[in-house]
């Protein structure tokens, strides 16, 4: 058979079939689509303005990688005029982010972008290595997502950055739909959904220029531009309920390769039909006048590395990423072969003729105020930041696990919680910057 000529150019050979709609493209195409896919993205949501200071959250996957080499790329191309910046966060987690932060230095020099890096032992004095051996696999990624948030904060903060970006594809934003969809969580469906948030626990916004960019074109545009990412998933996130989801989004994307964008935009639809009183739950008084303003919500990226914040999927993408390495070591003149797995999908049947249940009153959801943590100084909705909560629960059990002191000796020591009295957004520890 014949190759198949590339659907834009028409001269080139098409090599590659993008998963989203399955056009052949040659290669020049392709690259060159999915950049202008991003910048339409950017421009249509006015997500930077000329000047702009931007730190990139930056794990060393493939996502973030990807992320940092389209702006670069753009910025220059269409002279945005952004000052780009790299800031990563090491939660501690031995054989995996250490491996993956050497992936970010040398980002860093090919780039040529500043980097800083922030640790949970700084700032929390703990390791996600330590939190694991505390509390076990289950729930640890709702500690790092709360952790990692306020790092970032406070990263940006201390470069003095107000803007930060992360890599967030259609397929995390999908995921999180479905996610919010199954806990019922309307106020938070509607916040996931935005490309641009402000945060619950500070005044620097996020965005995700990713956010219509289907994870494995993330994968072919990282394999043909050749760029240099960590392709290991994190040892803890298989637990997440995050994983659960993400397994139905990919047998609905075997079915229908739009499947992924549909959930999407019907997440955005839906967010649309959510009740002011109720997505005004995520809405802080941010001054006596009772000016309101809407925010993402302490919480909103609570799963940690279940999210796209330096997750690199295992599975599906590991093999996807190896037979693009075996297949550019051949001199075959095919274009890749496509394969999908056919699979039912079964539901239940509902009964129709069940009694109408009479609807509740609709309860009136105060809006709560932002305020300074007693604790460590970081803005939250409650007297206690949700990252001070979960470190006095871990504190009061750390004794029985690795610190070997008497009585007298903790009594007289500084506990961690007295420690992060002294932090702010602004002031904290210094981290390794390179």
């Amino acid at each position: 058979m014949a190759p198949s000529p590339c659907a834009l150019c028409t001269t080139s050979r098409a090599l590659i079939i993008r998963p989203k709609n399955h056009q052949k493209l040659c290669k020049p195409c392709f690259l060159t689509l999915f950049e202008t896919e991003i910048h339409n993205t950017i421009t249509a949501n006015s997500i930077f303005h000329p000047g702009e200071r931007i730190a990139i959250g930056a794990s060393g996957g493939k996502d973030s990688t990807v992320l940092a080499s389209v702006l670069k790329t753009l910025n220059e191309r269409y002279n945005y005029g952004l000052e780009l910046l790299l800031l990563s966060i090491d939660e501690g987690i031995k054989g995996y982010r250490d491996d993956s932060l050497e992936t970010v230095k040398r980002n860093a020099v090919q780039y040529e972008m500043p980097l800083s890096i922030v640790g949970y032992d700084q700032l929390y004095g703990w390791t996600m290595d330590q939190v694991v051996s505390q509390i076990g696999k289950r729930g640890n990624c709702t500690y790092c997502g709360v952790f990692r948030r306020q790092a970032l904060d406070r990263g940006a903060a201390r470069l003095g950055i107000t803007h930060v970006v992360t890599g967030h594809n259609a397929d995390d934003i999908a995921e999180t739909v479905m996610m919010n969809l199954l806990r019922g969580d309307l106020p938070r469906l509607s916040r996931a959904t935005s490309i641009v948030t402000a945060s619950a626990a500070s005044d620097i916004k996020r965005s995700k220029p990713l956010k219509y960019a289907y994870e494995k074109e993330i994968v072919l545009y990282a394999h043909h531009k050749g760029l240099d990412y960590f392709s290991t998933e994190c040892i803890y996130s298989p637990e997440a309920f995050r994983g659960s989801a993400r397994t139905l989004i990919k047998n609905l994307e075997k079915v229908r390769p739009s499947a992924i964008l549909d959930v999407v935009r019907s997440g955005e639809d839906m967010a649309k039909l959510v009740p002011s009183e109720v997505s005004s739950s995520g809405a802080f008084v941010a001054n006596e006048n009772d000016i309101v303003v809407t925010i993402g919500g302490e919480g909103e990226d609570d799963q940690g590395c279940g999210s796209s914040n330096g997750r690199a999927s295992g599975g599906e993408m590991a093999v996807m990423e190896k037979q693009l390495r075996d297949e550019e070591k051949q001199d075959s003149k095919k274009t890749q072969d496509h394969y999908e797995t056919d699979f039912t999908l079964r539901g239940q049947q509902h009964d129709r003729h069940k009694p109408a249940v009479p609807a509740k009153t609709a309860k009136k959801i105060p809006k709560q105020q932002l305020q300074r943590c007693g604790r460590c100084g970081y803005l939250s909705s409650q007297s206690v930041c949700k990252a001070c909560m979960l470190l006095e629960g871990l504190n009061k059990n750390r004794p029985k696990t690795e610190i070997h002191v008497s009585v007298e000796e903790e009594d007289n020591s500084p506990t961690l919680t007295r420690r992060m009295e002294g932090l702010t957004t602004a002031h904290y520890p210094s981290s390794n910057v390179t």
